[in-house]
């Protein structure tokens, strides 16, 4: 990635879990961080698509994932995947121990009927 418009590696993720499903009692497919803010909301596949909505309300263009093990950027302006970038402020992840779905005790039994 060499266009870091939009990214400030030294703010922190806003929790462990999709900020606006936490507070609304609802459950994600994955989860992904505002690489400008720290937001964590839940990707495309969920329910809810609280990712996207951050970056339409905001307009924090640049997103990583904040599933273990993945290290990928998506710049929501350019429609570009990037499979690194710059290293932002830990955690990089959510718990490992947290499921995906999840949280645990929040995903429908049926959660795979909803994907797309």
């Amino acid at each position: 990635m060499t266009d870091l418009t939009g990214i400030d590696p030294s703010v922190p993720p806003s929790g462990a879990g999709c900020v606006e499903c936490d507070a609304a009692g609802g459950w994600w497919f994955h989860l992904r961080r505002c690489a400008r803010c720290g937001h964590i909301g839940c990707c495309d596949d969920s329910p809810s698509k609280h990712a996207t909505a951050h970056f339409r309300a905001t307009g924090h263009p640049v997103i990583r994932s904040y599933e273990p093990g993945e290290g990928w950027f998506w710049n929501f302006e350019t429609s570009e995947l990037y499979e690194s970038g710059p290293e932002l402020a830990p955690p990089v992840s959510h718990p490992a121990d947290q499921p995906a779905p999840g949280p645990a005790g929040r995903v429908p039994e049926n959660w795979a009927d909803t994907l797309r």
